[in-house]
């Protein structure tokens, strides 16, 4: 991943010098991200052109950013994976484009938002898109290319990805578990390490622990795991599947109970105002500590259980029906027309599934910003394919993940769990400790009321109701983030 700022003027003739940690000609600037490694050519045969890869993993050419320069024109290309979006903006004859959002805050403006994009967020009708939140300032999505010249920047989609829309029969004698075996302790050696030392996220789950299992068998020489306990009952069975997992494997583990680090906790990057992406994760606070806990052992790579709901899915993925989402009753009459736009200008069908690129985008560019890459192996191209033509009966319950647990040698509490863990008690110990304080602080004044995306009345109503309710909405825990994060912004 990478962070620019390009004059066309300076393009006329490459006199790129490394400087600083960065690639410098007049007053345009290449810098990659402290993870990512940064190649440069120069080619001046018959007219000045540079071009320039930054490359992620070893081996594999799916994960990649390409930028080529040449006189009054600027490309940018994206390879499947999306590790981190490039978010790029213009002004002028200037390119500015990063990885972090934040990196933009100059040219970011809380009251010229994308109507759709806002409804999209305050209702969780996420959408895979060029579009962001603020108007002029898009997504470079997997497989797009970006074009800017005098005339302006230029956003091209890709035709969309090709998929297996029915499974497989399998081939006599064939071990499926043993194929998956192969591909995901080759996909984790391919993973950019120079000296071997990694993390996992290890939750308790079926995902996580394939990933734990393969990352075991790739024998790196420093290995430690991290997890966020979720508390209750469930959680006390969450600890023990995890306490298995890691002497089975002996990892270094280190467990952070998620309860001391709910959404708008004291300290966290929301309760402190400072610059974040608006939509964020729910969980940005407890995925920060788990952040930083990775980058103080000095792990260079994170491997997470991403995207084993979505490639266990039994559905194909362009007959998949989106869910009906949640009425929300504080909705204003600008998103509320805005709604009928959620739908338009979306990106073609990925190689990867649209969840899991989406929740990079939420949670990559922190594993950036404290210096860990992070990979999800489960949603590597080579995966996915395998498993879009396994036979559903392999994947139903996610039953060739359970198998291969057992086959381990580990107990049938810990591969099939009764009562797998969820962040629900997590997220309501936020809003009532902590969210309602913010609320109130948005009644008295607010971005998303005065522009008219929330309805002040309703949200008022909202708050009292929040007071005698069992259970405090979790979908106000959508609007307060997004109030909170384009505030950490003016």
């Amino acid at each position: 991943m990478l962070s620019m700022r390009l004059l066309l003027s300076d393009l006329q003739e490459p006199k790129w010098r490394p400087q600083g940690g960065r690639w410098i000609n007049g007053e345009s600037w290449i810098a990659p991200a402290n993870v990512s490694a940064l190649v440069m050519e120069v080619n001046d045969d018959q007219a000045p052109r540079v071009w320039v890869r930054v490359k992620e993993c070893k081996r594999d050419e799916a994960d990649f950013v390409a930028l080529t320069m040449e006189p009054g024109e600027v490309s940018l290309a994206a390879g499947v994976f999306g590790t981190a979006p490039l978010y790029m903006v213009e002004k002028a004859d200037e390119l500015y484009a990063s990885w972090d959002l934040t990196a933009l805050r100059s040219h970011l403006r809380a009251d010229r938002l994308v109507p759709r994009v806002v409804a999209r967020t305050l209702t969780r009708q996420h959408r895979y898109t060029s579009e962001t939140l603020f108007e002029g300032v898009y997504r470079l999505t997997e497989r797009a290319s970006a074009t800017f010249t005098s005339s302006g920047l230029s956003i091209h989609y890709p035709e969309p990805a090709e998929h297996v829309l029915e499974p497989r029969t399998l081939r006599p004698g064939v071990d499926p578990l043993a194929a998956l075996d192969e591909l995901l302790t080759g996909v984790i050696r391919e993973a950019p390490t120079a000296t071997g030392c990694v993390g996992v996220e290890l939750s308790g789950g079926a995902d996580s622990a394939n990933v734990a299992l393969a990352v075991n068998a790739a024998r790196f020489p420093e290995v430690y795991s991290f997890g966020l306990l979720v508390g209750g009952s469930t959680g006390r069975q969450q600890r023990e599947r995890r306490r298995a997992f890691v002497e089975h494997c002996g990892f270094r583990d280190t467990a952070t109970p998620a309860m001391q680090h709910p959404p708008f906790s004291p300290g966290s990057v929301r309760a402190l105002r400072k610059p974040h992406d608006p939509a964020g994760a729910f969980y940005q606070e407890a995925f920060d500590v788990v952040r930083e806990q990775a980058a103080a052992r000095r792990c260079e790579v994170m491997f997470t259980g991403s995207g084993g709901d979505e490639i266990n899915a039994h559905h194909s993925r362009t007959q998949a029906e989106l869910p009906t989402p949640k009425p929300v009753p504080w909705l204003g009459k600008k998103a509320v027309r805005a709604l009928a736009e959620v739908n338009e200008h979306l990106a073609p069908i990925p190689v990867l599934p649209v969840p899991t690129l989406m929740a990079f985008g939420m949670h990559n560019p922190g594993f950036l910003r404290a210096g860990v890459w992070p990979v999800s192996p489960l949603v590597h191209p080579r995966i996915v394919r395998f498993m879009e033509q396994l036979p559903h009966e392999h994947k139903r319950g996610k039953a060739l993940f359970r198998e291969r647990i057992r086959r381990a040698g580990l107990p049938e509490w810990v591969a099939a769990p009764a009562e797998p863990e969820n962040f629900l008690a997590v997220m309501e110990k936020g809003l009532r400790s902590y969210g309602r304080p913010v609320l109130d602080d948005m009644l008295k004044e607010s971005v998303l009321v005065d522009l008219g995306y929330v309805d002040g009345k309703a949200l008022a109503q909202a708050r009292k109701d929040a007071d005698a309710a069992l259970v405090v909405p979790d979908l106000l825990c959508d609007v307060l983030a997004l109030e909170v994060g384009l505030r950490s912004l003016m």
